[in-house]
């Protein structure tokens, strides 16, 4: 399983909490927000969100869809595009988080008919595309949709987008977690990474800028 990756000092504060422990970086990832938000400072109305733009490279993966389907990025071209990375049998940040994904949802209106929320397996061993399906469509059948993958497909997307996961020790039942990075990524409609969201974030923060992101390509 691979390992927790390196990261450039803006991008650190991707991890301000992870799933799967006890562990926390809040006090390092807020600090690093704060260099990351100089950095990505533009003239005009401040998002509320990290603006991302131009740092992360564009909506681009070869998965298999909760449908059991081959899946891409160009797939979701044209809609604005939530990207989490999480797992079906994570015990807390994964399940809060799609919680706080469907009160955005509710916020947008009709605009979340321009959302799509792609929710990454990082534990493909375990996440078929049936218990996807039934984990996604348990908070939100019409806009999540989940996806996963081989091993090295999904090492290689969580190292394009400076994801970090980790599959921890074995319980004598066999059971384990998975510790990860808990971020949210938002891309445009043309797939352009353009904010991203941490658990600090309220659903009316992000579905503020949500809505400038869709109203900027529409």
């Amino acid at each position: 399983m691979p390992l927790f990756l390196t990261f450039g000092p803006t991008l650190r504060m991707f991890h301000a909490r992870l799933c799967g422990g006890a562990r926390s970086l809040r006090h390092a990832a807020l600090a690093a927000a704060a260099l990351l938000l100089v950095a990505c400072s533009h003239p005009g109305e401040p998002w509320q969100l990290t603006n991302v733009s131009g740092h992360l490279p564009d909506l681009d993966f070869a998965l298999t869809a909760d449908n059991g389907q081959p899946v891409t990025g160009a797939s979701f071209r044209g809609r604005t595009t939530l990207v989490y990375f999480g797992y079906t049998h994570c015990p807390d940040v994964c399940p809060e988080t799609m919680a706080r994904l469907m009160q955005v949802i509710a916020k947008l209106g009709p605009d979340a008919q321009k959302v799509r929320i792609l929710f990454i397996s990082v534990d493909p061993a375990r996440d078929t595309p049936q218990a996807l399906h039934a984990y996604v469509g348990a908070f939100d059948a019409q806009h999540a949709r989940g996806l996963t993958g081989s091993d090295g497909q999904i090492e290689s997307l969580a190292r394009r987008y400076r994801v970090a996961y980790q599959m921890e020790k074995r319980d004598p039942d066999g059971s384990y977690e998975v510790t990860h990075s808990s971020a949210v990524y938002v891309f445009d409609a043309q797939g352009h990474a353009r904010l991203l969201a941490t658990d600090h974030d309220t659903p009316d923060a992000i579905a503020h800028d949500l809505r400038r992101v869709i109203d900027d390509t529409a």
